[in-house]
């Protein structure tokens, strides 16, 4: 209890949620769990699934970059597991694509999300047991390229240690994901998605994302 005590007095954000408040981020999430919000950082807790849109919409060629932490200190969240995100996400069905638009009708569950055109990494999911690079769509399809399905331990997730992410989306289509420096994925897209919006997504986690930016190359 003791040691749990001292790791959230370190890792936690303060209660107040105030960039939920100013629409920097846009929470779309099952019951039984919270989000926590302060400037550009995030504490996440939850049960059923949960996915944080930033709400400034991103063109590319960008760079996206954060760092998160999956808390394992034995509370009721805390599996290390679903560290991912959407990016360049848009709905088709939308008018101006913003996946969170008003009437979009997705509650947090993650089948809702696959109608959306978007690239997706899931990082440690399957309860930490791979790590994949998809495209999304937008009509429900979702395909598993040869090479983007990462099984070894060194592309999984560690408790309570901060990964430093970097996403980059270039003006020829290529889309990249390091992880602490380290290249995961690499892909020239024939079709490649030129802007949209990105989202942090997991499910039965408790994870801290800190200093997320985006800036345009």
């Amino acid at each position: 209890m003791i040691l749990r005590l001292l790791l959230l007095a370190a890792l936690a954000l303060p209660a107040q949620s105030s960039a939920v408040r100013e629409k920097r981020w846009v929470v779309e999430q099952m019951p039984g769990g919270s989000v926590k919000a302060r400037g550009n950082d995030l504490e996440i807790e939850d049960e059923a699934g949960c996915t944080v849109w930033w709400t400034a919409k991103l063109r590319a060629p960008c760079v996206i970059r954060y760092e998160v932490t999956l808390v394992a200190a034995g509370g009721p969240h805390d599996r290390v597991s679903d560290a991912n995100c959407f990016f360049l996400a848009t709905d088709p069905r939308v008018p101006d694509g913003r996946p969170f638009a008003p009437g979009h009708g997705r509650t947090g569950k993650f089948e809702d999300y696959d109608s959306l055109r978007t690239y997706y990494v899931g990082m440690g999911g399957n309860t930490n047991t791979t790590t994949r690079f998809r495209r999304y769509a937008g009509d429900g399809t979702k395909p598993l390229l040869p090479g983007h399905d990462l099984q070894e331990k060194k592309h999984l997730l560690q408790a309570n240690r901060a990964y430093r992410i970097e996403i980059r989306v270039g003006a020829d289509g290529t889309v990249e994901y390091r992880r602490d420096g380290e290249l995961f994925f690499s892909w020239r897209d024939p079709d490649p998605l030129r802007e949209g919006w990105f989202g942090i997504r997991t499910v039965k986690s408790h994870q801290l994302i800190r200093s997320f930016s985006v800036a345009n190359e």
